[in-house]
Parts: structure tokens; sequence; C-alpha cells
């Protein structure tokens, strides 16, 4: 619900605030006193495109503001946010307040702001579809596309058809999300039979040659050993030999360390500390002794490997490099390949079952769709008729008593998230004629009749929180202006309604009258905005059904009117 909209140097209106608030708004004013820039405020606010011409003579640019009432947490609430602007809450009234802000300059230019910071000009549509639906005289309808005029006519068929419909949508995506996963297996069929059967021969290979974590590595050091035999077995036996003479008398380390032990141990009864010395030669001993054996072990061992050892090493270590030259960068990355391929492999030899199973499942799932989108085709048609009948009363008491608004529902011939049904609201202006679309079967005054009638309908099911008519009267007078008047009270009800009117019998229904005043005293023409009450809005009621204001019959029509929409 808009608060209050603040103008400055917008056309001729140098500055005005608009004081809104709940119910119906009707705003009034001479011919010229610029009624229309309210209207272009409001429009500005909502993102429409800036016109240079619009910034008032003389001014640097224009400026509008407007206060918004919206739920603290809601979809506005959060694209606000989500563009860096911000709501200011109210208290604990779960409502807060959202400030959209434009200028113009006269070059052009324009820039916007959502609750607080500057934002694109697109925020302020996107919001603005949201918050106000505009219905003039060359404004688009809130209802101009198919898909906006089927889902008006869903929210209208009501909260049966709203639980039919959301069965339909379950079973419609199950089919098509089971139809595209059939289609991607189908399709690569054949891909993934080569896959499984290249996949199977690689496991094969990899099972057959059993490599082992590491065994690379192992394999390296075993090759190295046995091509370096000869170099290895003449020093190990060097070593030994120095260590512990087997086959000459000359001395090694094992005797000239026990002379050394023993000459010392013989002077240790004079000196404690050659003693200490004694038994650390004796512990050399043992490991010499030790080492000596290691090296003999050694020896026995490399004489058993030969060079038919080498030859099998060398060819598994070929087969080893083969296989990771086909599977993977290392030993370890064809050992996991193992391991995945086996999974891999199972998934793959599982599409029969799985083409199976959904080729049933979607095929049951289609033909659930196509009874539950004939149950939805019945109902639309039913709502249709019902909403065509009761736009169609309504027009009557505005003056439009051989216009018929018909509501086709035909079959687009495929289903889709919504069923097969693609909906028209067309309006047949009288009788012989070729029902239109709306929009192109009426003047500028009978289609903001026509939305009227059609809004009032459809209040108790599709809820907007702001409406406003720009010349809704435009044309009709008397009686038909009272229908009229009727009417926007009663769509006042659950929604905010704005109202550009000239008839005192439309603006009469109003809880709230402001009044466009222009002044011609200086040299550029000039205008505010007032709040009417009392005696106020009595004359300029009067003004609007005589032109004087000042007329003692003329106001005495007017309270009669206030008495009428009162009562």
């Amino acid at each position: 619900m808009i608060e209050e909209i603040s103008i400055r140097d917008l056309g001729v209106i140098a500055e005005a605030t608009l004081p809104l608030g709940p119910g119906f708004t009707a705003i009034t004013g001479e011919t010229g006193a610029g009624k229309t820039m309210v209207v272009t405020a409001l429009g500005l606010l909502l993102g429409e495109r800036s016109d240079s011409g619009t910034v008032r003579m003389g001014a640097t640019q224009s400026w509008v503001e407007g206060r918004w009432l919206v739920p603290a947490d809601g979809e506005i609430t959060e694209r606000v946010r989500d563009s860096g602007g911000d709501v200011d809450p109210i208290g604990e009234s779960g409502d807060a307040e959202l400030v959209l802000s434009r200028s113009v300059s006269p070059e052009g230019r324009s820039r916007a702001y959502a609750g607080g910071r500057s934002a694109p000009v697109a925020v302020l549509s996107e919001l603005g579809e949201r918050l106000v639906v505009v219905h003039g005289q060359s404004e688009q309808l809130r209802l101009k596309s198919a898909t906006a005029q089927r889902e008006a006519l869903d929210r209208f068929a009501g909260a049966g058809f709203q639980a039919s419909l959301a069965e339909y949508q379950s079973v419609w995506r199950r089919w098509k999300d089971g139809a595209a996963e059939l289609e991607q297996l189908t399709g690569d069929r054949d891909r993934r039979v080569r896959e499984a059967e290249e996949l199977r021969a690689a496991l094969d290979e990899i099972e057959t040659a059993a490599p082992q974590p590491g065994e690379d590595a192992e394999l390296d050091e075993r090759i190295e050993r046995l091509e370096n035999a000869e170099t290895l077995r003449v020093a190990a036996a060097e070593a030994r030999e120095v260590l512990s003479a087997e086959e000459s008398d000359g001395p090694d380390a094992l005797s000239l360390l026990d002379a050394s032990r023993r000459s010392l141990e013989s002077a240790a009864r004079h000196d404690a500390e050659l003693g200490a010395i004694a038994e650390a030669l004796q512990t050399a001993q043992y490991q010499v002794t030790d080492a000596a054996a290691q090296l003999s072990s050694y020896l026995a061992a490399l004489d058993t490997d030969g060079s038919h050892d080498l030859e099998l090493l060398q060819e598994r270590k070929a087969l080893l490099a083969a296989l990771v030259r086909k599977h993977g960068s290392s030993l370890d990355d064809v050992i996991d390949r193992l391991q995945s391929g086996s999974a891999r492999l199972f998934e793959l030899d599982g599409d029969s079952d799985r083409i199976a199973e959904l080729t049933a499942r979607v095929a049951e799932d289609a033909a659930a769709a196509e009874e539950l989108a004939d149950g939805l085709s019945t109902a639309r048609a039913a709502a249709g008729e019902e909403l065509a009948a009761s736009v169609t009363r309504e027009l009557a008491a505005l003056a439009m008593p051989d216009a018929r608004i018909v509501v086709e529902v035909s079959d687009r011939g495929e289903l889709g998230a919504s069923g097969r049904d693609q909906v028209a609201i067309l309006l047949q202006p009288h009788p012989g004629s070729e029902p239109r679309p709306l929009g192109r079967g009426a003047s500028g005054g009978e289609l903001s009749r026509v939305m009227l009638a059609i809004e009032v309908v459809l209040a108790g099911s599709d809820p907007v929180p702001t409406f406003v008519f720009d010349e809704v009267d435009a044309g009709v007078g008397g009686a038909a202006a009272i229908e009229i008047g009727r009417r926007l009270a009663r769509l006042a009800e659950r929604s905010q309604v704005l109202v550009v009117t000239h008839l005192a019998q439309v603006a009469a229904f109003a809880n709230n009258h402001l009044n466009v005043v222009k002044d011609t005293g200086g040299a550029v023409t000039a205008s505010s905005v007032r709040q009417l009450e009392g005696g106020e809005r009595e004359a300029e009621m009067a003004r609007l059904l005589s032109g004087l204001a000042d007329s003692e019959s003329g106001v005495a029509h007017a309270r009669e009117l206030l008495e009428l929409a009162r009562s």
C-alpha cells in the first residue's frame, strides 16, 4: 500500500505531497491542473521510461518519492535488500516502510533509488509489477499475456482447482524427469555398450596382472641388485675378509681388536681407566663379529640369485609399465582403476534393467498426466464461463450493456507445466461483432471500464496491493458513473484504489479526496495538491457537477451524492 507520494518540479506541479493510505482515493482538479502528472509520477516510481519534457520549466531536475507499506519479511523486501537497499520495520506490526525515489534531469537522464540506495531502473520496474497495477488510456494491461490470463483464471477457479493443479504438476514433473533420463539412457546406449566392453577388457587385463601397491619400486630395487651382483659380491667379500679373514693368514680386524684388548687388560690392574677402554674394545669385537656374520649371510643370499631371476623381474617390470601407460599415470592409479571401474561396470551393466523400469514408469506417468490434464481443462472451461458471465454482468452496470466477455479455453496441442490449455480473455463490444483480445475491441475509456469489471470480479481470488485507474469514467455519466463509483469502492475493500476522475458521481465514493489546484498568478503556471474534507470537498464536488464551486444547487447535489455513497 502506498502511504504517501511527494512530487517536486514535475510538469506543472512545483511541489506537492499526496497523503494516500488505505481504501479509495479520488484525485480531481480542473483541466490542465496536472492530474495526469500524479499518474506520471507514480509511473516514474514504477520504472517507466523518463521524459525530459516532464521537468518543470526552469528546474534543475524533477524529483518523485513514494513511501510504501510492505511486509517486513516478503519477496518485495528480499528483492530490495538484494539490490543493496533496505526497509524500515514499523514496531512489531510485521510491516515495514519502503521508500522508492526517482529523479529526472532536463537532459532526460534519470536516477533511481530503492530503500535508500541507488539502484537500476529495472529494479523499480520489477518491484512495481508486484506493488501496483495501472489501468489508463494508454497503459498496458495487467492481463496482457496469455500466461497472465491463464493464471488469473486458475486463481478464480478456487482452492479445489489449485489442489488439482498441484497434483498434475507433480505428476508432470516426474514424467518429464523420467522421460529425460530415459532419452539419455537409450540415446547413449551404443556408447555405453562400447564403454562397458572396453572397461571389462581393461579390468580383465589388470586382474590378470594382479599388481600390488609399491610393487614397481620393489622390482626396481631387486633389478638394480641383480644387475650389479658381481660388484656387490666383491665389495662384500673384501669387507668380510678385512673384518674376519677366512681365506688368508694375514691379520684381520677381529684379531687386531683382540690383541689390543688383551694388551690393555694385562696393564689394567695398574690403571682402571685402561680397563674401561678394554671393555669398549670387547664391545667393538662383538659388533665386528656381527657385521662379518651379516656379510657372510648377504654373500650366501647373493650367490643364490641368477640371470634367470633377472630376466623374470625385467619382464614383470615391463608388464607393469605397459599397464601404467594404458590405464593410469602410476601403478596406484591402475589399482584404483580396478576398484572404481568395477563400480562403473556394475552401473553400465544395469542399464537394461533401468531402461525397462523407466519405460514402464514414464508410460504410466504420461497416462496419469493426460487424465489429470483433462480434468484441469474441464474445470477451466467451467470457471471461464462463470468468470465471463460475472464480468459481463458488471459491464452492463458500467454503461456497456451490449458488451460481452468471452473466456476461451483452447487446446495448445501439448502438455505443459500448467496442463494443455491456452486461455484468452476476449471482449465482444456489441452483438454480431467478433470477440477480440483485450485492448483491441474498445476505446481507452471503455477499456478502463472493462478492466475495472474484471478486477472487481477477480478481487476475491487474485488480490493486488494497489490499483490505479486513470479516467476510468471517460464517456459516461449519471447512473453509470455512480455504478463505477460503487465498484471502485467495492474493489477498495480488498485493495488500495487510486482514481483520477472528473466525475463527482465517482469521487463521492472515495474515503480520501485529493484536489490538484492550479495557480496561474505567477509567470509560470504551478499546481499543488490539497486533501479535501467537509465544505471544501462539497465545493469541489459542486464544481465537478456544475462547473461552479459556490452553486447552491450544486452543493446540495454534492451533499446528496456524498450521502448516497455513505449509505
